[in-house]
């Protein structure tokens, strides 16, 4: 048997801090559910998947300001996801929907070869 002085004891003051804590989380996570979604749309799904090419050039910080590596493999994965958003939805856009497109995938193609020249010295007597 335990003896009875080694018994866990939790005063009051530490059950009101748990209790005030468990109210707080719970109040933020249901400001998180209340908060509205933007609509769905061409646009988000463009900027969903150029986020991630962008990412993938190396262009954005972690969450802690850390650098994050250029993963160029991933970067060309999402820019060609967009090149195929583009193709199979040709001729079903908005004008502002196929010069956002338009803009983003050339930023993103642009940017792109400039990680890649940046990442591999290029060959003497080849052209810059």
């Amino acid at each position: 048997m335990a003896d009875e002085s080694q018994k866990l004891h939790i005063d009051d003051d530490w059950k009101s801090q748990a209790a005030a804590e468990k109210e707080r989380l719970a109040q933020t996570a249901a400001e998180q559910r209340a908060a509205p979604l933007p609509d769905a749309d061409l646009a988000g799904l463009v900027q969903l998947i150029a986020m991630q090419a962008v990412i993938g050039l190396g262009g954005m910080a972690g969450p802690g300001g850390q650098e994050i590596p250029p993963n160029i493999e991933l970067a060309k994965h999402h820019i060609d996801m967009l090149d195929v958003l583009e193709r199979k939805t040709k001729g079903n856009l908005t004008p502002e929907e196929q010069r956002l497109l338009d803009t983003t995938l050339h930023q993103l193609r642009l940017a792109y070869v400039e990680t890649v020249r940046g990442a591999a010295p290029l060959p003497p007597g080849a052209p810059s």
